[in-house]
């Protein structure tokens, strides 16, 4: 076996690089956990989650005025008296409407009525429907209560 002499700068370098070496396997080593595998595997679980989410339902908004519905969804109609339907504002044309009823009235927006369609089930509740009807009857004298919001209507009834 032969042996190579190194001079001492050699030695040096190759010390520290072994040294080095050393080092970096060692900080390489994943330290103790104190996690239990439960809440290892939601760690990384949570680390990995899908950056959006969808869910069906209900969307939650902010409960719309009969003013902001008509304006949104009656007014293409009622603000000129388009296919028969009485004109907002119109006093002799909803008289004999508003005769028939809040109930009645409420019953033709949701279900429709002549060329008028359906508007229950659509992009407003019920309840917002329920306001737009008073706010057209209203401004053709119509004297309806403003409905009670679902959720104080039901703690009403109790």
């Amino acid at each position: 076996m032969s042996f190579i002499p190194l001079s001492n700068g050699s030695r040096t370098l190759h010390l520290l690089l072994a040294v080095a070496s050393v080092a970096m396997v060692a900080c390489g080593k994943a330290p103790e956990s104190s996690q239990t595998s439960d809440q290892a595997e939601q760690a990384v679980a949570a680390r990995i989650q899908k950056v959006g989410q969808f869910r069906l339902g209900a969307a939650s908004h902010e409960v719309r005025t009969g003013e902001a519905v008509f304006k949104a969804q009656c007014s293409t109609c009622h603000a000129t008296g388009l296919l028969g339907s009485p004109k907002f504002g119109d006093a002799a044309a909803w008289a004999p409407r508003i005769s028939t009823g809040f109930d009645a009235l409420l019953t033709s927006a949701l279900k429709g009525k002549n060329a008028m369609t359906a508007q229950g089930g659509g992009a407003y509740s019920d309840f917002e429907v329920a306001r737009a009807v008073v706010y057209m009857t209203s401004a053709a004298g119509g004297k309806f209560e403003e409905p009670k919001a679902p959720e104080a209507a039901a703690s009403a009834a109790k």
